[in-house]
């Protein structure tokens, strides 16, 4: 798949190699199907020789839209050693993190064992995605920071995942899926919220997942382009959820990151809610102010794919609205859709926003300022 971006250099913010970049949205990606196995129990590698691809590929990996993982990512970046894209830490230090000046590199591994119904499974997986993220990456480029992985459909163990990594300098939040069995406000999933909030840590959620049901209100889309334009449908039912529900208001101190769905839509969807809380407020009185007051104070957002009006003008009225302070940026690297950071901004952005957009809020929300 081709990359293209605006090739108009007035267009672009100036943006030298001396800048110093945080990406917070880095996907690292296993060389092997078993490189899991030396950080789990014997009972679970004999679980996934019998059962396992079978019995949870389609767990992880969702409905079966032709985007393998090859075609997912970025064709340049097949590490020569073999393996997947993002499976090679000399790879991504050559073709991301040394070009750019990137100072903090955020991994949400995907595709880990998040979701699968089996919650012990899920468990094991998740911690030792964990394990491996410090041992193949942040342990070797102290660049780098993990996000810890839980299995989200069991509060429980997700929180106790939490506390036993809370104070680890390895990892800089929390990471949830976004398409779940139930909407995320739902109470099944506060344990993970009020462990995050205790130690500290935000929490991401990232575009993806598989919860079982079709990834639109009206039912499954036929194209794959529809899936990509869902992402940011599935992360305002997500956060509308967050709201009503409560969980901003029972975890006030707890801080959340959207990640790959863009934020264009922010605005229009607080505003929808603010309208719609002014009539119906009694319904859900645990609600205590004007929803968009929640997001604008709670809510961080990481800018692939970065929305690209026609007017510049219509780009900074969107941010001014969120602002510009609460923007993350982010390449998704390796993926195909991966935001250059020398062409994200357009001209005219000053520069303080300028400096706080590529690295002042991450280090700021992540407490390594």
């Amino acid at each position: 798949m081709n990359i293209q971006f605006r090739e108009s250099s007035e267009a672009a913010s100036p943006l030298t190699a001396k800048t110093a970049i945080a990406d917070c949205d880095i996907h690292p990606a296993r060389a092997t199907r078993t490189e899991l196995y030396p950080y789990l129990a014997k009972r679970w590698q004999h679980h996934l020789e019998i059962y396992g691809v079978h019995a949870y590929q389609g767990m992880m990996e969702g409905p079966p839209y032709p985007k393998a993982q090859p075609n997912a990512s970025r064709r340049d970046a097949y590490p020569p050693e073999g393996g997947p894209q993002g499976s090679s830490l000399s790879l991504m230090q050559k073709q991301l993190l040394d070009p750019n000046n990137v100072q903090l590199g955020v991994l949400n591994p995907l595709n880990t064992g998040q979701g699968i119904r089996n919650h012990e499974l899920s468990a094991a997986l998740c911690s030792a995605i964990n394990d491996w993220q410090i041992d193949k990456w942040t342990s070797r480029d102290k660049r780098l920071k993990a996000s810890i992985v839980v299995g989200n459909e069991d509060g429980l163990s997700a929180a106790a995942e939490i506390r036993e990594r809370a104070g680890d300098k390895n990892f800089v939040q929390v990471l949830l899926l976004s398409r779940n069995v139930e909407p995320l406000g739902q109470r099944r999933y506060w344990p993970i919220y009020q462990a995050a909030e205790e130690a500290g840590l935000p929490v991401g959620v990232h575009a993806f997942g598989f919860g079982g049901n079709p990834i639109t209100p009206s039912g499954w889309p036929s194209y794959y382009i529809e899936e990509m334009v869902g992402h940011s449908q599935c992360q305002q039912s997500a956060l509308a959820s967050l709201v009503l529900e409560g969980v901003f208001e029972r975890f006030p101190k707890l801080k959340m990151v959207m990640i790959e769905a863009g934020f264009g839509w922010a605005p229009s969807l607080a505003w929808r809610l603010d309208k719609v809380w002014q009539r119906l407020r009694s319904e859900v009185p645990h609600v205590k102010r004007p929803p968009s007051e929640y997001i604008r104070e709670q809510v961080w957002w990481t800018t692939q794919p970065m929305e690209d009006p026609e007017r510049r003008e219509d780009l900074f009225d969107i941010i001014d609205w969120i602002g510009w302070d609460r923007l993350l940026f982010a390449t998704d690297y390796p993926h195909w859709d991966y935001d250059e950071p020398s062409r994200v901004l357009p001209a005219g952005v000053s520069e303080a926003n300028r400096a706080a957009f590529y690295l002042g809020n991450a280090q700021k929300l992540y407490g390594l300022a």
